[in-house]
């Protein structure tokens, strides 16, 4: 049974008093996270895979179980499909610079898309002379499924798409758009910064070739992350780096690059940060995703009909709540987003997102919206009185 009033037990943060309502951008830490980093500075604390001595092997212990925790929890099929990586946007930067692009090929992505999959992809065409096609949605962040079928052909080499958009928390069908970019032979890289943290992850089961996601969204600590890459394209995939740690042989003329996931983890990895997500996988895991998705639903959909019952207050996104995660953008009347989210943090202690929240295209062509918004976004540990204590001042905000 889920018990969120036991849940926040583990987030000491909480005491302080504040209504924490900014979880698509960073999520707080549970002690059990906390604790499992601490214990490698102070119990085994030493470099992984270098050393015989005792240290040295406790820390690769852990470090390699952590890989087995987060493939566990994105249904990966073995530890060597997850390269650990310091957040989302590295994981899709190595993607881009793996691709040995060529001109005249295609690489399609989304308007809704965090800056992280969409200008990586803007770079690497404009270095290969590819071209960049970007599918619209509706001002909801619906797709239609047949203007991708228009879009992606035989030309087409990747197609870049969020699970769940940071701005407007709209859940996106990667299953349909991965099978039609398979019926064109092209690979699909899906960004699950936002995804991974609130809905259970299956990468075989999703058919995506590449998943990217960060640890600091989803519980884990702040420079860690993973990057799944399928059995397919694991010896396809080019290292962004090379290094200490990703050789297994090295001549005079020549070097043999280590077997994944370390030949993506050039140097000495942030060991503490890599085994709190593997806690940070097993807390998520304790607590159950499906009871995850329940609760998130239910906040979600409170927040936003509670903002769309306020005068003067215009929310973007999904009308059904079934189409959105606890993710919830608005703007009210003609104030800026980020005197309102100065407001909500002075006078009302809650803590919420303002600005283009790095999706100028979305903003841009969807919206109109030169000052962007306010994002609220809830997480498992967020209560009912909580949301209804932002309504509340978002009520009084919008009366002046």
């Amino acid at each position: 049974m889920f018990d969120v009033d036991l849940i926040r037990r583990d987030f000491p943060i909480l005491r302080k008093g504040v209504t924490y309502l900014d979880n698509a951008a960073s999520s707080l830490t549970p002690e059990q996270v906390v604790l499992k980093e601490m214990e490698f500075y102070r119990e085994y604390r030493a470099n992984v895979e270098r050393g015989v001595h005792r240290f040295s092997q406790r820390a690769s212990e852990e470090y390699e179980a952590a890989h087995e925790h987060v493939a566990d929890f994105i249904g990966a099929p073995s530890a060597e499909n997850v390269a650990m990586m310091r957040n989302t946007t590295e994981g899709l930067n190595l993607v881009a610079n793996s691709l040995d692009l060529r001109k005249g090929e295609k690489i399609v992505t989304t308007v809704i898309e965090h800056h992280s999959n969409f200008i990586t992809w803007l770079r690497v065409a404009r270095k290969h002379g590819c071209t960049v096609e970007v599918v619209r949605s509706d001002v909801e962040g619906k797709f239609d499924m047949g203007d991708f079928e228009k879009v992606v052909d035989d030309s087409t080499r990747l197609v870049a798409v969020t699970r769940v958009s940071n701005v407007l928390g709209c859940i996106v069908p990667v299953k349909e758009v991965a099978a039609i970019a398979h019926e064109h032979g092209a690979l699909v890289v899906e960004d699950g910064a936002q995804g991974v943290p609130h809905l259970r992850t299956d990468v075989l089961d999703s058919g995506v070739d590449f998943l990217a996601f960060s640890g600091h969204k989803m519980l884990g600590p702040t420079g860690s992350g993973g990057l799944y890459i399928s059995k397919e394209e694991l010896y396809q995939t080019a290292p962004l780096c090379i290094g200490g740690g990703t050789i297994a042989d090295v001549s005079i003329d020549d070097y043999e690059l280590a077997a994944p996931p370390l030949r993506f983890e050039a140097g000495t990895p942030a060991i503490a940060q890599v085994i709190g997500l593997g806690e940070a996988c097993r807390y998520l895991e304790r607590v159950g995703m499906e009871a995850v998705e329940g609760w998130d639903a239910k906040l979600a959909k409170r927040l936003a009909e509670g903002l769309n019952e306020i005068e003067d207050v215009e929310v973007y996104g999904p009308i059904d709540p079934k189409a959105r995660i606890g993710i919830v953008s608005f703007n009210v009347g003609d104030l800026n987003p980020h005197d309102v989210a100065l407001s909500l943090d002075a006078d009302y202690d809650i803590a919420v997102r303002s600005g283009h929240h790095c999706a100028l295209p979305l903003m841009k062509e969807l919206f109109s919206l030169p000052e962007g918004t306010v994002r609220a976004s809830t997480y498992l540990y967020n209560t009912v009185d909580e949301v209804e204590r932002l309504l509340g001042a978002v009520e009084d905000i919008s009366r002046g």
